[in-house]
Order: C-alpha cells, then structure tokens, then sequence
C-alpha cells in the first residue's frame, strides 16, 4: 500500500494548471480505493515556502488587486478568476491538513482527502466556465493571502484547523449568496449554478474543520471557545469582515457563542 502524506506530497509540488487538480483527484480515488494510507514512517514533513504554481498569475499585495463590477464580461471574467484562484489554493491547502499533521485518526484523514478532491472539481468547474469567458487561469492577478496562513500554522494542527477552514474559507459562506443573486439578476446562470455546488460543498469543508479544532481541544484539554477568541486576536486581526452567514456558519459546526466573538473580532467598518 502506497504512502498518502507521500502522495498528498506530490499534490503539492505539481504547479500544472491541469495536472494538479487531475493528481488530487485520482489521489482521492486512490484512497477511497484502499490503496493509499498513512504511514508512520513517512519521512517528516517539509518546510513548503509555496507550493507548485503555475508562472502565472502574478501574486500580489489584496490592496493591489483592482475592485471590478459585475456590469462588464471582463468584471464578470475577474470575478470567475479569483474565485477560481481561491479553490486552486484550497487543493493544496486540503493536501497539505494530509501532509504535514502526522499520527491523527484515519478519519481526519478521510475528510480532507475528500475536501481535496471537492476543491480540485470546484477549480475544474471555475476554470471552464472562465475558459467560455476567453479567459483562462492565470489572466489576472491574486493574492497568496491563503497559503500565507498556511504558513503560520505549520507547527500547530490546532490552530489550522481553527484559522484556514474555519475563518479563511468560511469566508466563502458570507459571500457566496449575494454573489449568487446577483449573478442571477444579470442573467448568469451557469455561473450561479457552478457556485450553489461550491457553496452547498463548502459548508461540509468548514463543518470539517471545526471538527478537527475541537477534536485536537479536547485532546490538549483546552478550552474551545476561549482558544478560538486568542487565536482569532492572535492571527486574524483585519481579516474577519460582517456580515456574516448565520445559518450556513451554524450549519459548518460554529457555535452561537463563537459567532458572537467572531462579530466582536470583526474589523470595524465593514458591517
């Protein structure tokens, strides 16, 4: 039986637009298969400072990126690209939670396996509808905002799962409605349609990793609550936007009480 962190590994080194949402993939039906699993002598993992990327795009400051409307197909286009973008990150992001965190329930395994496969369809659907715009991967800038947190959690599963699914990404269960409706108004449908598959699937990724955030408190004996309010302090300063998405946020295993100290940690401003 092959080793999985080997293979989440090799996920993670591939920089091809194609090649590495095609490696996740039949990674994932590698192990749905029975023919990957941990292996405890694994060599240990290895400082990522990026992962494979295409040349392009170019990655730059979020200040940096221009604020396009939807009024435009070029707007519509840049829209399609940076949430395109997002999910190719997530593919490596999924692949790394495998990677690096060695020795936790198979089940851990299991989730995120299965969140690298979802993110790597989501890009596969996101950069053909971009593709039917006369655009492809690459056209526009982005941000590294989401591997940069990656980094700063390689040392704690903890803290990963609390920041990446559960504040990073979450970030899509905001969002992702309102931009589904206003889609919809302009006539895009195929679009829409595209991000009520991401957006259903996304909330079973969050639900994942407050799974794993209270899985790994319960095992240091830490209290959740107060852990996840340090660390929102600590790491997401700037981050964290209102309004937020209750009831989809409820449903990815969010607390009442850590929403409240999500509006609380919120940057001022942007409610």
């Amino acid at each position: 039986m092959a080793d999985l962190h080997a293979a989440a590994k090799a996920v993670l080194d591939c920089g091809d637009v194609v090649g590495k949402p095609n490696a996740a993939r039949a990674l994932a039906a590698a192990f749905r298969a029975g023919e990957l699993a941990a292996d405890e002598a694994s060599p240990p993992p290895q400082a990522i400072a990026m992962p494979g990327r295409p040349a392009t795009p170019m990655l730059v400051h979020p200040r940096d990126l221009p604020r396009r409307g939807f009024g435009s197909t070029e707007g519509r286009a840049a829209f399609i690209h940076a949430v395109a973008h997002i999910e190719f990150n997530a593919i490596d992001l999924a692949c790394d939670a495998v990677y690096r965190f060695r020795g936790l329930p198979a089940d851990y395994y299991a989730d995120w396996v299965k969140v690298a496969d979802d993110e790597a369809r989501h890009f596969t659907m996101m950069r053909e509808r971009l593709l039917a715009f006369g655009h492809d991967y690459g056209d526009f800038d982005a941000h590294n905002g989401l591997w940069e947190m990656a980094e700063k959690t390689t040392r704690d599963g903890l803290a990963r799962m609390a920041l990446v699914p559960r504040v990073l990404e979450a970030r899509g269960l905001d969002v992702t409605p309102g931009m589904i409706v206003k889609l919809r108004a302009l006539g895009d449908d195929e679009t829409a349609d595209i991000l009520e598959v991401i957006l259903r699937e996304e909330v079973a990724h969050v639900a994942a990793g407050s799974r794993w955030y209270r899985w790994h408190c319960e095992r240091a004996g830490i209290e959740p609550r107060t852990r996840f309010r340090e660390l929102l302090k600590e790491y997401a300063s700037g981050v964290l936007h209102k309004p937020f998405n209750i009831e989809a946020r409820m449903a990815a295993g969010f607390s009442e009480a850590e929403l409240e100290e999500l509006v609380l940690a919120a940057a001022p401003g942007n409610s």
